[in-house]
């Protein structure tokens, strides 16, 4: 016999680790959040699932745009955020967006040295490298030693600038665009461009290994 006092629907699934201290302190605040009436847990729920939603894809439309309308590129580096808006993305948080061009002669790299600052309403979440230690302390000293490891060997004459992002200030990196793809459209200039290009520690696809 069902027990109506107690309905299942309602119970989240139990984690497949146990939570560590700052997933501890989330539900915490999460949970007075709610019990304040500052918020509501549906709220708080689609918030989720919208964040979830966001994917390292937006990224890549707003650099495909860039790579074929040269003054959409001078506007995204000028303001951003204005810029990406055009496109009808939200990026749904209040920090600065600074868009850097990857060229010929300079090669930008981002990385947060404090803690894992990221455009997650732009790109997604964070992959894991990007917020250890291991990245964040060693791009800062050793940026072309860190691109070796990820596959990227650059000339020895190309300028690498490393962009530390913070709570005020996100990065997006345009990588530069592959040789041979004139003919190309803007949807498949998008499949090209990986989350790793728009943080930097790779370039994007050529167009064989789409």
């Amino acid at each position: 016999m069902h027990d109506d006092s107690h309905d299942d629907r309602h119970v989240p699934p139990a984690p497949d680790h146990d939570p560590t201290d700052f997933e501890k302190r989330v539900e915490a605040v999460q949970a007075l959040l709610v019990e304040k009436g500052i918020l509501t847990a549906d709220e708080v729920r689609r918030a989720v699932e919208e964040m979830d939603s966001r994917t390292p894809a937006q990224g890549a439309r707003v650099v495909a745009r860039a790579w074929v309308d040269p003054a959409f590129k001078a506007r995204l580096l000028a303001d951003a955020k204005a810029a990406i808006s055009e496109l009808g993305i939200t990026v749904g948080f209040d920090a600065t967006i600074v868009a850097a061009e990857n060229t010929e002669r300079v090669h930008h790299v981002v990385v947060c040295t404090l803690c894992s600052c990221y455009p997650r309403g732009l790109l997604g979440y964070p992959p894991d490298w990007y917020k250890s230690l291991n990245y964040r302390s060693r791009v800062v000293v050793d940026p072309r030693g860190v691109l070796k490891e990820f596959g990227l060997v650059l000339d020895p004459n190309v300028e690498v600038r490393v962009l530390d992002s913070t709570a005020d200030m996100r990065y997006l990196v345009i990588p530069a665009r592959p040789s041979g793809t004139e003919q190309m459209g803007e949807e498949e200039l998008a499949s090209l461009v990986t989350r790793d290009s728009l943080i930097g520690v790779a370039e994007a696809r050529p167009p064989a290994m789409r």
